[in-house]
């Protein structure tokens, strides 16, 4: 079992399981705003998410043995714990339940388009695995998308729905506040591939894949990788001075727990060297994404006060 859940990648599905349920019960529902699923509904679509996104693990991992076995031998699970043939059967079994229940939710709305969402979202996740990831940043920023759509989905299922000319303008505004959010996590992953790829490099070149630090080195990726990490910090720094400079806890949160961590970041980038710097930098990486989503509490506890 424990074998099973690291394959699936069980934290990265709870954190975006408790993106979805904070966007829906910490920034929703607490304003009364109009959405379209009940707490059975989210349930569901949090299901059907975080099964499309097991699925993709899978299928990451099957393609990944080559390289795993030397960039991570103490975590290759394919073809150790758990064979090649069962990791397909469950990557099939995974997606099935993934796609039919988001079939399911779309008719649930009343918006059956909606269903294409999920198709694209599975296909896209094994085109990546299969051969996007092996292409020069097209891999890294096709899943930061797909990282940054398990948010705003949560939008457009909720909100889109029951978007009416009366209830516009409100409706609107919570989806900008989610696809801000969203973008938050698409920039975020995307330096954290990055980083992965910087640590990664040995087993990559070996699988005969073009990752930017096998493309460009790893000096100038770490470059690239800095540079990219200001975007971040200044983005939030303007959203903290325009939006939450009157409220000192949501401001400090801010700045003590998201800002802060990443240019601790993007100062270690001038250091770092090994193996071990740039899979700390990922991890550091990975806990501000945490941190970003329960920055979502902070809406219901300023709303609660």
């Amino acid at each position: 079992m424990l074998n099973l859940l690291n394959l699936i990648r069980w934290k990265n599905l709870l954190m975006i399981a408790l993106a979805q349920l904070l966007l829906k019960y910490a920034l929703l529902e607490p304003f009364g705003i109009a959405t379209s699923l009940d707490g059975f509904g989210i349930f569901l679509l949090i299901f059907a998410t975080i099964c499309i996104a097991a699925a993709g693990n899978i299928i990451n991992d099957i393609y990944d043995v080559e390289t795993d076995f030397v960039n991570k031998p103490h975590k290759l699970i394919v073809g150790n714990s758990i064979s090649e043939k069962t990791a397909y059967n469950l990557f099939i079994i995974f997606n099935i339940i993934g796609v039919g229940v988001g079939f399911y939710i779309s008719h649930l709305v009343g918006k059956s388009p909606f269903f294409s969402l999920f198709v694209i979202i599975s296909a896209l996740l094994y085109v990546y695995a299969t051969y996007l990831k092996r292409t020069l940043l097209i891999g890294n920023i096709v899943i930061s998308i797909l990282v940054g759509l398990s948010v705003l989905i949560v939008g457009i299922f909720e909100l889109l729905p029951v978007l009416t000319l009366e209830n516009r303008a409100i409706q609107l505004t919570f989806f900008k506040i989610i696809l801000d959010y969203a973008m938050f996590a698409f920039l975020l992953n995307l330096l954290r591939e990055i980083a992965k790829d910087l640590e990664d490099i040995d087993g990559d070149y070996k699988a005969g894949m073009n990752t930017l630090p096998i493309a460009i080195g790893r000096d100038r990726t770490t470059k690239v990788l800095f540079v990219l990490s200001i975007i971040p910090i200044f983005l939030i720094i303007y959203y903290v001075v325009n939006s939450l400079y009157t409220d000192i806890f949501a401001a400090g949160y801010y700045i003590f727990f998201i800002i802060g961590p990443i240019i601790f970041t993007s100062i270690k980038l001038f250091s770092a060297k090994t193996k071990k710097d740039y899979h700390f930098i990922s991890d550091l990486l990975k806990l501000v994404m945490f941190f970003g989503v329960l920055s979502l509490l902070i809406y219901y506890f300023n709303l609660k006060a």
